[in-house]
């Protein structure tokens, strides 16, 4: 199948496009690389650079690549960041996804994978969550989120575009080839990998008075690797349905302390730490119930083992201490469409 990965030069977006790309699909790459890397095009992809919000653009790219079928990662993704400017993301996440949503249907492209996120369910009583449970986001990130799923809905209605949207857990790990690249970071595990790599003086743990098991947030976390395995059979089971799915191993996920912890293990330093307030819109705990994609998908982590994602998260730092950009991967790429 012909699939044009949006977000394709990011973290989740280069390992999802090389599983499609391993499993026999054409891919090619629509990504601005606001934060995405040039580095991170899967081999052989033809790379756009551009924005959703570039209708004509996009039309033209869908219609000169024959796609048959979008992966829309393309977002911003902090909700803390989005508590502050909400603006960006309604922007970002929704207006450009609805862009993307109506060059699909003039070009008659019918089929669209969404990566969401478990922040749609906000801070749910219920753990682990389920596909049905209640959505209250508590950041303007998820709430968009979960307003382009609805939009998703709508256009099934009146277009038969259909859809999986697939809610993301905590994505962690790398591929050989690819891994976390982001300035500034974010992410848990690559930041306590810089704390050890001495490329940080410290972890900061945001709050350690919640009701949990050590007082820390406890998260699901997901082999990257995992995540993307979701995404292709996702595009096949859009032959039979729309649907929605979380991702992620459940059982009773993992603390903030216990990553660390975790991760001082496997990598053989201490790492140090610094307690700060709470961060607004933190649920306290967040751990996928997985059995409906399970089910009907026939999708498992096979990845399960938190101390293998902080080794591949680990190994790939080591093996690649600078941007993209400093790989030598440039003169293998594709130049911009």
């Amino acid at each position: 199948m012909r699939v044009m990965v949006t977000g394709g030069a990011g973290y989740i977006g280069s390992i999802v496009s090389e599983e499609l790309v391993r499993e026999g699909h054409e891919v090619v790459v629509y990504d601005n690389l606001q934060m995405g890397h040039l580095g991170a095009v899967v081999e052989g992809a033809p790379f756009i650079q551009a924005d959703l919000l570039d209708g004509d653009l996009l039309r033209d790219m869908l219609k000169v690549y024959r796609v048959e079928a979008v992966i829309h990662l393309a977002a911003d993704s902090l909700a803390e960041e989005s508590l502050k400017d909400p603006t960006k993301y309604y922007c970002n996440n929704l207006t450009s996804g609805l862009s993307l949503l109506g060059a699909m249907k003039d070009c008659k492209v019918d089929r669209i994978v969404f990566a969401s996120t478990a922040a749609v369910y906000g801070d749910s009583e219920k753990q682990p969550v389920e596909e049905d449970d209640p959505t209250a986001p508590t950041s303007p990130y998820g709430e968009t989120k979960l307003a382009f799923e609805r939009a998703l809905r709508w256009h099934e209605a009146a277009y038969g575009t259909r859809y999986v949207c697939l809610r993301y857990f905590n994505a962690a790990g790398a591929s050989k080839s690819f891994g976390e690249a982001h300035e500034p970071e974010t992410h848990l595990m690559p930041i306590i990998c810089q704390a050890a790599a001495g490329k940080r003086s410290h972890v900061a743990i945001y709050g350690d008075d919640y009701a949990t098991r050590d007082g820390t947030c406890v998260r699901d976390y997901v082999h990257v690797l995992d995540l993307a395995r979701a995404h292709t059979l996702a595009l096949s089971a859009l032959d039979d349905r729309s649907a929605i799915y979380n991702v992620g191993c459940g059982g009773d996920g993992y603390t903030v302390r216990e990553v660390i912890e975790k991760a001082s293990e496997v990598i053989g330093v201490d790492i140090p730490v610094e307690v700060r307030p709470r961060r607004a819109g933190d649920p306290a705990v967040l751990v996928a119930n997985s059995e409906k994609i399970r089910r009907e998908l026939g999708w498992r982590p096979e990845r399960q083992d938190l101390g293998d994602m902080i080794e591949a998260t680990w190994n790939w730092i080591e093996e690649h201490p600078s941007e993209y950009e400093k790989m030598g991967l440039w003169a293998r790429l594709n130049k911009p469409a």
